[in-house]
């Protein structure tokens, strides 16, 4: 191969492996090449991805090191998208009955979603997670996004267990959005025992539904090490939770005058984007 052919491929390589130590044996083995070439390659492309600011080529150094791929998003990066999505979710359209905003679409576009994981993923990247949580329905494409990039498994809260899941742990948790007690279930195949747990969701206007996972996580031994929403409504009602972090930050809705105002939630300020 071409150096040229070499460095597509193994970006290719890399990025569809997030987080994964790669040894250089095993690159100097698939393109036929000495590994002071494929070290100089390594350096080209994680200078190309901290120009670009498109992630984090890491060395480990010793016998059984290597390289891996961490997904880091730039700062720069961030704030256009962020931006760009809370001026998409002002339109007025998206208003629902009850103070909730229709977010379906983009929790179904393949580009947003890989932007909002990637981000999440970059906040976390060095938080040693295990396992990534969220709750049914809508949360489920954006949990896997996250776990993605991240390169760990997701689990699915659900209201309803199903005979295909198996023995289940439930928990009951005060809904913030119906102002009544809810139940949640998760498997107990589901999580692992002292896990580090990642919740995601994708609203939350009171923060009910995560005090239901951050017990449900409880109930297996497990800690939450973070929790983000893609959008919260900062209004009408205070928070069940404290620490948490938001991308979209929902400030207004005025149903009769059709008027809905967002900007960047707080991922902006309390993540640290210095490591590119």
């Amino acid at each position: 191969m071409k150096r040229s052919e070499r460095l597509v491929d193994m970006t290719k390589y890399l990025m569809e492996r997030p987080h994964t130590l790669i040894s250089l044996p095993f690159f100097a083995q698939r393109y036929d090449a000495a590994k002071s070439s494929i070290s100089e390659d390594l350096a080209i492309l994680k200078h190309t991805l901290a120009t670009n600011q498109d992630g984090i080529l890491e060395t480990v150094a010793g016998a059984a090191g290597g390289v891996r791929y961490i997904p880091y998003i730039g700062k720069g990066h961030a704030e256009e998208y962020l931006g760009d999505l809370a001026s998409r979710i002002e339109d007025p359209n998206r208003i629902l009955p009850g103070g909730f905003v229709y977010l379906s679409d983009v929790l179904s576009n393949s580009q947003d979603l890989q932007w909002i994981g990637r981000l999440i993923a970059t906040r976390y990247a060095y938080s040693d997670i295990d396992v990534v949580m969220t709750v049914e329905t809508k949360g489920i494409s954006l949990a896997q996004s996250v776990a993605r990039y991240l390169n760990v498994p997701f689990v699915t809260a659900r209201k309803r267990s199903k005979v295909t899941e198996g023995a289940t742990v439930s928990v009951n948790y005060i809904s913030s959005s119906l102002d009544r007690v809810a139940k949640m279930e998760l498997p107990t195949r589901a999580l692992k025992k002292n896990s580090n747990v990642l919740v995601v969701d994708d609203f939350m206007k009171g923060g009910g539904t995560l005090t239901g996972m951050e017990e449900l996580a409880r109930e297996f031994d497990s800690t939450v090490a973070g929790i983000c929403v893609l959008c919260e409504a900062d209004f009408d009602k205070e928070k069940l939770v404290e620490d948490y972090l938001s991308l979209v930050k929902i400030s207004k809705i005025d149903t009769q005058k059709r008027i809905i105002l967002a900007e960047p939630g707080n991922f902006l300020t309390e993540t640290d984007f210095s490591q590119l």
